[in-house]
């Protein structure tokens, strides 16, 4: 959408924002480097980083609350579950709305009239136009300028292959439990980033910082790959027989997923990872 606003195609936009958890891939920061420099810039353009701290530093940290993320589980009884996903509406959604009222001129908790708002655009494409919604405020009014068009996944990536674009990556944590196999194994492709998720699982084992250092009791053991095992043990280089018994529905599409992760990455509106929870409270007193 950004090149299609900066081309003409779509309208000029005001501002583009990022919400930075402080923990994606390098590739994908040096792809948004890329894009601010030869599309936004270019064309006027600006493109606000906006963050709520570092993801990965604040899980492990025992002065901060624990905005959860989906981890994989075994609970006390053997039985697996996840954990709430809070981590998207904490680190993404939250910094993008209190920039937006920034620019506003109305930052939290001042009242905004009715009259004013923002028009936000979210890239969701013709393959997922169930997943277009209306915005949960006054001041965002949601449009998708990708359904708009007709535009299907291929019709997006056939445009950023003519413009050079074509290897752009999904933007999600490093150590997101959502990823696929294959992205496990991009990450374990760079030894620096392996290592990073892998100390990371480690890590979470045994509960959130703070929760552990109350003394609270553990109600089960964390775990960033759906097999819940530790992740440098992991099976990322093909699906197991017990990973794909545990899909709801053993059909083609959730082996895909199996391999490939949510399709579209971490998006601060369309983020896929919205499985329930069957332990919300993981880490914390029983």
């Amino acid at each position: 959408m950004l090149a299609l606003s900066a081309e003409g195609r779509l309208p000029k936009v005001d501002y583009a924002i990022f919400a930075d958890t402080g923990w994606e891939p390098k590739a994908v920061y040096a792809h948004l480097d890329r894009l601010e420099r030869e599309i936004a810039t270019p064309a006027g353009i600006p493109v606000l980083r906006v963050s709520a701290g570092n993801i990965r530093e604040d899980a492990l940290n025992p002065q901060k609350r624990f905005a959860s993320m989906p981890l994989h589980i075994l609970n006390l009884d053997g039985k697996p579950g996840m954990t709430r996903r809070q981590c998207t509406g904490e680190y993404k959604v939250k910094p993008i709305k209190k920039q937006i009222r920034s620019l506003l001129g109305y930052p939290y908790p001042a009242r905004i009239p009715r009259e004013v708002f923002v028009e936000q655009w979210i890239g969701i494409s013709t393959d997922e136009f169930h997943r277009a919604k209306d915005a949960d405020v006054r001041y965002m009014r949601n449009q998708h300028p990708l359904i708009d068009m007709g535009w299907s996944r291929g019709d997006c990536v056939r445009y950023l292959t003519s413009l050079n674009l074509a290897n752009t990556p999904k933007s999600a944590c490093l150590g997101c439990p959502f990823h696929g196999n294959a992205q496990w194994r991009e990450i374990r492709a760079n030894p620096e980033e392996w290592a990073d998720v892998v100390a990371f699982d480690a890590a979470i084992r045994q509960g959130n910082a703070r929760a552990t250092a109350n003394n609270s009791p553990l109600l089960g053991a964390a775990f960033l790959h759906r097999s819940r095992v530790p992740l440098g043990e992991a099976p990322i280089d093909h699906v197991t027989a017990a990973e794909r018994a545990a899909q709801d529905s053993p059909v083609d599409t959730d082996a895909e997923e199996l391999e490939h992760g949510v399709t579209d990455g971490c998006s601060p509106w369309t983020c896929r990872g919205d499985s329930e929870a069957t332990q919300a409270r993981f880490g914390l007193a029983a």
